[in-house]
């Protein structure tokens, strides 16, 4: 709490000016004064009420609001009384006191009474938002060696509150209130509850103090007047250091010894179910030309966003995922919040394994437990509900069909499985992709061939098809119809832009076109499958970022076709 601090001139100036001007001067011989000071005791509220009598417990102690230091007094009238704090002053006859302090709120009077001469008042309307001072001054009579100093509200009116109270003037005998010093650091910090979002503090009182800081690893989050605070905002299955400080008017103490929380896994929601037919689309954590986006950008059309990429470890086998600076966020905890809110709206965020220039190795037991513990901890830790399979520099069937059997196993039946392999990797049942494809049938949601940077190849009935055509996309559809996959499991992936993909890219129309082929039997090429298969799951897209490049042209068109399959 701030203290009102007034120099007083006294005989010595003028004596000093007299001898420096060479004059003589006699008589002078005596005791100089003492400085003025407060003579108010807890004038800034800090030590509670202590010191002042409120009439009908109509005062209490408040660390809101505040105009210096920690506390406040705030009074409220009541009835028959207008809530009257007081308290009795030590004085110096004969002497003059400059009474001042500073409120808010309600109607507030502030005087003097017992001053052995005239008893003095002042007061002021209030109702404004900020501190206004009132100020006043009295005499003492001459035998007068206390003072009663007061302020009160009025009857029926709102409260009042009162800061930095001020009687200054010569002390008359019973000093001032020691000036305070920073006080230790708490002791005893210790965990109380934790939840999925937060965990409770608790803390030794430290002599001298106001008020407590909390620091969540090094950042101040939260001041409390108390010994005990519960730190919220937390990302569940995660751990913090905590420390605490200790504050007055004087300044803040060191840090305490740090404690080590972890909060709760907390209630898990279900996952979101994939509609019938959906649309999936790769989102970009990095920053190649395309519109930028977060995650809350993603097209509403996509039922499925497949989180581009988790990186490989040195571990064979083990994932990471390192979130892109380039992509605006925050902190981790603003990308989570994003995923939650997409599953919260029905859709499927799952983190995608591979690309271009991504490989993960699984070519061993120990690797394949390795993908599927660090695949299910980076589900935990931000809430994805699945994975999607884009290894494009060849795999082994055999264990990674056992680090997703472990996965799922981790994971439960709603995990959502995706795979994303080349055109050559489903030309016939003997690849290692269309081998694992099938040896997880029964977990696999769907997979997405791409049908970009490839050459001309077969479809389902024997003949070659070129790139870029309706009969390229169902010609090639049709092997995996016709090989072991449910329709359910089969969609058609394709580039969003002409900038999504070397090669391979249609018209939004071509795509539909397709579907319909495959679905309905209409707009079919010159290659129309030998039955329809109504139950196909729909389209991919690569990528959600290049689509709103091109102003959203293929989400608009294939979302909404994709969504009136039969």
């Amino acid at each position: 709490m701030d203290r009102i601090k007034h120099s007083r001139r006294w005989l010595g100036g003028a004596l000093a000016l007299a001898v420096g001007a060479g004059l003589s001067v006699t008589g002078m011989a005596g005791t100089a004064q003492a400085a003025d000071i407060n003579v108010a005791k807890n004038a800034g509220f800090e030590s509670g009420l202590s010191s002042w009598t409120c009439s009908g417990g109509s005062g209490v102690n408040v660390s809101s609001p505040v105009r210096t230091g920690a506390s406040a007094l705030k009074a409220t009238p009541g009835g028959l009384d207008n809530a009257r704090c007081s308290q009795t002053v030590a004085v110096k006859p004969n002497s003059t006191y400059q009474l001042s302090a500073w409120t808010q709120g309600g109607y507030a009077y502030l005087g003097a009474s017992g001053t052995g001469t005239t008893d003095v008042s002042t007061w002021t309307p209030g109702g404004g938002s900020g501190w206004s001072q009132l100020s006043t001054s009295f005499r003492t009579g001459a035998s007068t060696t206390s003072v009663t100093v007061y302020t009160h509200g009025w009857y029926g009116t709102s409260a009042y509150h009162v800061d930095d109270v001020s009687v200054f003037g010569p002390d008359g005998g019973g000093g001032q209130d020691p000036d305070p010093v920073v006080p230790p650091a708490p002791t005893g910090l210790a965990l109380g509850t934790a939840t999925s979002s937060s965990i409770a503090l608790n803390w030794g009182a430290a002599n001298g103090a106001t008020g407590y800081n909390v620091y969540r690893d090094g950042a101040k989050v939260q001041s409390v007047t108390g010994t005990s605070a519960t730190v919220t905002g937390l990302t569940a299955n995660t751990s913090y250091q905590f420390q605490v400080t200790a504050t007055n008017s004087a300044g803040e103490s060191p840090k305490s010894t740090s404690v080590t929380g972890k909060t709760s896994d907390g209630p898990i929601s279900p996952d979101p179910v994939v509609p019938k037919h959906a649309v999936t689309g790769y989102w970009q954590n990095f920053n190649n030309g395309a519109t930028v986006q977060k995650l809350r950008d993603v097209q509403n059309a996509y039922d499925i966003i497949a989180v581009a990429f988790a990186d490989a470890t040195s571990t064979p086998g083990e994932l990471t995922f390192n979130l892109s600076p380039a992509l605006g966020y925050a902190n981790e905890a603003e990308f989570k919040a994003d995923i939650a809110a997409k599953k919260a709206a029905g859709k499927s965020v799952i983190i995608s394994v591979g690309g271009e220039i991504g490989n993960v190795t699984v070519n061993s037991d120990a690797s394949a437990t390795a993908f599927a513990n660090s695949a299910y901890a980076l589900m935990q830790k931000y809430g994805f509900n699945g994975i999607d399979v884009d290894l494009e520099h060849g795999i082994n069937s055999t264990y990674l069909t056992k680090a997703l059997r472990q996965l799922s196993a981790k994971a439960g039946p709603r995990m959502v499985l995706t795979m994303a392999p080349q055109t050559i990797d489903m030309q016939s049942t003997s690849t290692e992709y269309f081998k694992l494809a099938l040896n997880v049938k029964d977990i696999l949601t769907v997979v997405n061939m791409q049908n970009y940077n490839s050459g001309a190849m077969l479809g389902c009935d024997g003949k070659v098809y070129s790139l870029g055509s309706v009969d390229f996309l169902t010609a090639l559809a049709c092997i995996q119809l016709e090989n072991g996959l449910d329709p359910s499991q089969v969609g058609i992936g394709v580039p969003a832009s002409t900038r999504g993909a070397g090669s391979g890219y249609v018209s939004p129309t071509v795509v539909n076109n397709a579907l319909d082929c495959l679905a309905r039997g209409t707009n079919c090429g010159t290659f129309k499958p030998a039955k329809t298969y109504p139950n196909i799951r729909g389209a991919m897209t690569w990528s959600t970022n290049w689509d709103a490049t091109a102003g959203n042209a293929w989400s608009n068109s294939v979302g909404a076709h994709v969504k009136a399959l039969p």
